[in-house]
């Protein structure tokens, strides 16, 4: 063997299949989630030898089988040279082969070694391979976009925009940020990865961190049909790789700006008004049909400055590239009028990002590779009191909008080692530090005064009186989130079987997360019931308001906490090709997640959970131009660090109800007067310490899906590729909390089955909520009141009043058709027909905007889910996605993106049935609006539509080296709203002025002007 081949390719069966198996098998990890690299492959005159010379200083020779078929894999991303040699001479030679990672390029020689031509796919594809497109080794589904697609649309400049390219990857709710959902799955359950490590928010799994634009190499974003190499999501991956340096220093840098004039503007909301139901009113009758929300003169800029500098620190061995981006937004926001302050924000936000990575090729058998990252997202501004009635500003008055900072960095250490020809073994370790500051140098001391337009007008100055506290919540000092985690694989080829197993293990740890209310620890809420004589909150004994219905809640919130979860998983997998055409893989995963509380102690051991995988696929006519594929997987996903924010540790939320004669000038009521027993809380949240052996069932089966994948890819011709696929996924286990266990009167759900046991369940300490399995009979262990022992028993669906348990099922069929880049122009078109349906959206609640992980306010009672079945929060039923650039001359290019979806599902949340009864004392929570049962998705949002075009124009003046761009994002200015307010009512009978009112809305259009220089 030559001393610089790395491995020695293994005689191989003649058949496309095996030849794509090949190109599958690249790397430490074949074609999955987190890959890294990719592979070189192809037929020359047999004997003869190959080989591959990287601008990444890789050098590697293979010679071609007997069967005349040769395969280079796990090489680093980047351009290669090919070289084909006989007696050590080279007999012919391909130059610029580009790789797509987790997949190959093929690079063929005729036996004359004189008509080859070295070719390299360069498209947005769902199973990326070189000339044929078509993986016939692929069972998963998955798109990747490289760095050139990337510079060639008009995209947003982040991960998720990126992964929206996807069939069946739509945004989520505006409530939870910048994240999107893959084939009906909650936002929460995905998975981010750069250059392999994790990168998911540590927190709640609500997003991740992201590269610099300018510093993605490929994108991969996984759809289904994962390895069991990875776990813990049931809806999609997000992978970034990195750039890294060559043999040459590059240097470019760019600027973009989207100037305050070129950005069209939202149009002004108004109140509704429209008919009620008899004996329905609003909460305040002489708001309806005036201005809700201002939006005139209302705007932004946005500057962002990147660059980027890479090359080589000792050639062909040592390589550095880092990368820079800091963007810059200013503009103005004017809260709604029933929003505290009313007035205009003045903001600024800035986000730096940072990148840098290292790479060794200690020898020719061993790389290290080392990446720093560092991102941050910090906000800043200032309020001007905008008058509603007389729609002007009247200056800055001492309030501010909160100032926050979230900064993460990354360390990412990966080697890899080519022990023999067959067998490989590479590790990565990373570690992440995220802190949380938040400050407002408004908080005085005084308590936050909300809704002050629905103070009694009888009192003077009632419906202005505030003061210098804008905000409810702060985060404690120090509040920070930890990772650190390693996995392994080794990865070994026995003939026609490539074996691999290994370990994927992740620690989080949180400190001071949650929150706690501002001030002096409390707010005032201010409020008006239509019928004075109907009980506030008859389930906790508050009375009626009396006089003309006004009234006032003192509330209380505090969560912060320290937390940690330990996730270990072990897998094993078998690439097995049965024949010239058939692939089966075969794979086990085992993971297992504990969660600890604020002392240390555990409060969910998930125990072994078992998930297999099995894929197929079968090249038809054993020439990659039909596949038939298959999978068939069980994902297990795990509980982030936030369930034990008001779940295992303790928790403060309370409100007291008052009336009042008067109000002083910062808003607080006087003359007070209770109309309750005192402090209440819903959900009996009185910062008692929780036990973890009760919150928790002790065989509480971890959250997971079932998904079936079916599908086919055809070539069309030598330009031309289409397919279809058919995706059905089923929730088979959720988790969330229950809250029906104890009432005062004894009719609490836990009480009742402990006395029908003939137990006193005053002789128990039962907790106020649990988190289960909905509709799984589930252990309990409550310790005893006395302090001696614990009493174990069991509930069933039927113990807790339910009727179903969470059902999530999710069909999908996609079709696309795509032609590859020639050279000239590439474009795909995707469409989605699809259905997500159940009554559990999964870990979060996106039509009030819940991000409380897997404890939202589904399953807390029997009545809150009754006629909660429908369509859910993610469904799109129709979703039609199209792309492509087209390279007019050398000079210009020219691109585009549309997207045409369905509207998201309505939902209608109010009090219960005719007589608007409120059984658990939740207020307008239930599934039902004027008394009458309303099924979510009853209604539907408006068809999301938006097209983004863009010119760039390279002059050959400047060698084709400086790009100046112009793109134009929503280009026929829709702005339809994309949630609205599902609150049906404020009190009982009383409709919410708000009720219906848009809350998120499509991006006007704007421009952004850029100017790149590469050299």
């Amino acid at each position: 063997m030559n001393p610089r081949t790395n491995r020695q390719m293994p005689l191989l069966r003649r058949s496309t299949l095996t030849l794509a198996l090949a190109l599958g098998f690249a790397g430490a990890g074949a074609v999955f989630a987190q890959a890294t690299t990719g592979s070189i492959f192809g037929q020359a005159s047999p004997g003869s030898t190959v080989q591959v010379t990287g601008t990444t200083g890789v050098t590697r020779q293979v010679p071609v089988g007997e069967d005349g078929r040769y395969r280079v894999g796990n090489l680093p991303l980047g351009n290669y040279t090919v070289n084909l040699m006989q007696n050590g001479q080279v007999v012919d030679s391909r130059k610029d082969v580009g790789l797509t990672v987790g997949a190959g390029s093929e690079v063929s020689f005729a036996a004359t070694a004189t008509a080859a031509t070295a070719q390299a796919l360069d498209s947005i594809t769902v199973s990326a391979n070189a000339l044929p497109p078509i993986d016939v080794s692929a069972v998963d589904s998955r798109t990747v976009v490289t760095a050139q697609q990337l510079a060639r649309l008009p995209l947003g400049r982040n991960a998720e925009s990126i992964a929206l390219l996807a069939p069946g990857v739509n945004p989520g709710a505006g409530y939870f940020g910048r994240t999107v959902s893959f084939g009906g799955s909650g936002v929460s359950e995905n998975a981010y990865y750069i250059n392999g490590y994790n990168t998911t928010d540590p927190l709640r799994n609500l997003g991740g961190v992201g590269l610099p634009y300018g510093a993605i190499d490929q994108q991969e974003i996984y759809t289904g049909g994962y390895s069991a190499m990875y776990g813990r999501s049931d809806g999609g991956v997000i992978s970034q790789v990195g750039k890294r340096g060559t043999n040459e220093w590059h240097f470019g840098a760019q600027l973009l700006w989207e100037p305050k004039f070129a950005r069209a503007q939202l149009g002004n909301q108004y109140f509704a008004n429209a008919g009620l139901p008899a004996g329905y009113g609003y909460t305040s009758p002489e708001l309806a049909g005036k201005l809700y929300r201002n939006r005139a003169g209302d705007t932004q800029w946005t500057r962002t400055v990147s660059a980027y500098a890479g090359g080589p620190l000792v050639k062909d061995k040592l390589f550095l590239f880092v990368a820079a981006e800091t963007e810059k937004t200013e503009g103005t926001d004017t809260n709604a009028l029933t929003t505290a302050p009313a007035a205009t924000k003045h903001f600024t936000y800035d986000l730096p990002k940072y990148y840098a990575k290292l790479d060794w090729n200690i020898d020719d058998s061993n790389i290290l590779e080392l990446t720093g990252i560092n991102s941050s997202d910090q906000r800043d501004g200032k309020y001007s009191t905008f008058d509603y009635d007389n729609r002007v500003h009247t200056g800055f008055e001492g309030q501010y909008p909160d100032s926050t900072k979230v900064s993460s960095t990354y360390f990412i250490g990966k080697y890899t080692s080519y022990i023999t020809d067959d067998l490989t073994f590479s590790a990565t370790y990373g570690k992440s530090k995220t802190t949380d500051v938040q400050t407002n140098p408004g908080d005085h001391g005084l308590p936050f005064i909300s809704h002050p337009e629905l103070q009694d007008p009888a009192i003077p100055g009632a419906g202005s009186l505030v003061n210098s506290t804008a905000t409810t919540r702060k985060i404690a000092p120090g509040a920070n989130s930890r990772t650190h985690g390693l996995r392994a694989d080794l990865e070994w080829q026995v003939g026609d079987h490539r074996l691999t197993g290994g370990i994927d293990n992740m620690k989080f740890h949180a400190h001071n997360e949650g929150v706690s209310t501002t001030g002096p620890g409390y707010q005032w809420v201010y409020g008006k019931e239509s019928d004075p004589t109907a009980a506030l909150v008859p389930g906790l004994g508050v009375g009626p308001a009396g006089g003309e219905g006004y009234y006032v809640r003192r509330g209380i919130f505090i969560t912060t906490t320290s937390m940690s979860v330990d996730q270990k998983a072990y897998y094993v997998e078998d690439k097995w090709q049965v024949t010239d055409k058939f692939l089966l893989t075969v794979g086990l995963r085992n993971d297992k997640f504990k969660n600890y509380n604020d002392r240390g102690r555990v409060y969910v051991d998930s125990g072994n959970q078992w998930a297999p995988r099995i894929g197929a696929s079968w090249d038809v006519f054993g020439d990659s131009s039909l596949k038939i594929y298959g999978n068939l997987g069980r994902y297990y996903l795990a509980l982030p660090n936030s369930v034990a924010i008001r779940g295992a540790s303790a928790s403060l939320n309370t409100s007291e109800y008052f009336t009042y004669t008067g109000i002083d000038p910062n808003g607080e009521p006087l003359g007070l007067s209770p109309l309750g027993p005192g402090p209440v809380s819903t959900n009996g949240e009185y910062g008692q310490p929780n036990d973890p052996k009760s919150i928790t069932a002790t065989d509480l089966k971890s959250q997971y899906q079932d998904e079936a994948i079916l599908g086919f890819d055809k070539t069309l011709g030598p330009d031309w590729v289409v397919g279809a696929k058919f995706t059905l996924r089923k929730l088979q286990a959720a988790i969330d909390d229950v809250c029906d266990l104890v009432n005062k009167d004894g009719s609490g759900k836990a009480q009742l089955k402990l006395a029908s046991m003939g137990i006193d369940p005053d002789s128990v300490t039962i907790p106020s909520c649990v988190i289960f399995n909905p509709g799984r009979s589930n252990d309990f262990s409550f310790a005893n009141a006395d302090g001696n022992g614990r009493t174990e028993f069991t509930m069933t669906k039927a113990d807790w009043g339910f009727t179903s348990g969470a059902k999530r099922k999710y069909y999908g069929l996609d079709l696309y058709l795509e032609h590859p880049f020639d050279g000239k122009w590439f474009g795909r078109i995707d469409y989605t027909f699809s259905k997500s349906y159940g009554n559990t959206e999964g870990q979060v609640k996106s039509d009030i905007g819940q991000m409380d992980i897997s404890k939202t306010q589904d399953w807390d009672a029997a009545a809150i889910m009754v006629h909660s079945n429908g369509l859910l929060a993610n469904d799109r039923k129709h979703q039609f996605k199209a792309y492509g650039s087209y390279q007019l001359t050398p000079e210009w290019m020219f691109s585009g993106s549309l997207r045409l979806t369905s509207g998201a599902p309505k939902s209608c949340l109010g009090y219960f049935g005719p007589n608007d009864d409120d059984p658990i004392s939740y207020g307008s929570s239930y599934h039902s609006c004027a008394g009458e049962l309303y099924a979510p998705g009853q209604d539907r949002m408006p068809w999301f539509k938006q097209l983004d075009v863009a010119v760039e124009y390279r002059p050959a003046f400047a060698d084709h080296k400086l790009a100046l761009g112009i793109q134009v994002f929503n280009i026929t200015n829709e702005r339809k709203p994309l949630l609205e307010d599902y609150t049906y009512e404020d009190d009982r009978f009383t409709v919410s002025n708000t009720y219906g009112a848009g809350l998120y809305y499509q991006t006007p259009r704007y421009a952004r002007l850029t100017a790149t220089y590469d050299f």
